[in-house]
């Protein structure tokens, strides 16, 4: 099987590495595995291009703190950060400091391969284009306050307070936040939060 491209893979957790490994392998990717940021950047000079796969809580130097080493970096790797322990806020951390995803586990396998398959192959800039104008659309068709509920959000509020700000009940933010993943074809708020980075909602 021809190699799709390189994947590097950052976990402390040896069963989580071995099954990436696996997993990756298998879909045709080159895979090198680390227990530490660390242990990658040391290495980080010497890679070619490819896409890294972080597990945000570790040891040492943890997921966020990769993220922003890797934003002064001249050589531009795209990365994905996976969390057991997500939440908003740190969702939009990551996204700000350049994550393209945000993922919890336990994920979907094949959401990760297709992921890494569309970071590895960012090259086309018209398409990329057109993937944000779709996205500006989908933001455009938004009430008022689905907007409000949208923004509230990715600004990592639960529905309580965004009820509080606007005087409502939770249980109303609960449908306008089901119309909102709907309409944005949002899966998850981390998905969601990629989307509004991609809108132009969250500036870096």
């Amino acid at each position: 099987m021809p190699q799709k491209g390189n994947v590097y893979v950052i976990d402390d957790d040896p069963a989580m590495r071995d099954s990436l490994d696996f997993l990756l392998g298998s879909a045709g990717f080159n895979v090198r595995l680390y227990d530490s940021a660390l242990t990658f950047l040391e290495t980080l000079p010497d890679l070619a291009f490819g896409c890294v796969i972080s597990d945000v809580r570790m040891p040492g130097m943890d997921g966020i703190d990769l993220l922003r080493r890797l934003k002064k970096e001249p050589k531009a790797l795209p990365t994905v950060m996976m969390t057991g322990h997500g939440d908003i806020p740190l969702a939009v951390e990551a996204m700000k400091l350049g994550a393209i995803d945000f993922l919890e586990k336990p994920f979907d396998d094949e959401r990760l391969v297709l992921m890494i398959s569309a970071a590895l192959s960012q090259t086309d800039s018209t398409k990329n284009e057109s993937i944000s104008a779709d996205i500006s659309l989908r933001i455009a068709s938004l009430s008022p306050r689905e907007r409000q509920v949208l923004d509230g959000l990715v600004a990592g509020l639960s529905n309580k307070l965004i009820a509080r700000d606007y005087n409502i009940s939770p249980r109303t933010i609960e449908v306008y936040r089901a119309n909102v993943m709907t309409k944005m074809q949002a899966s998850s708020i981390s998905e969601l939060v990629r989307l509004a980075m991609r809108g132009g909602i969250l500036k870096d």
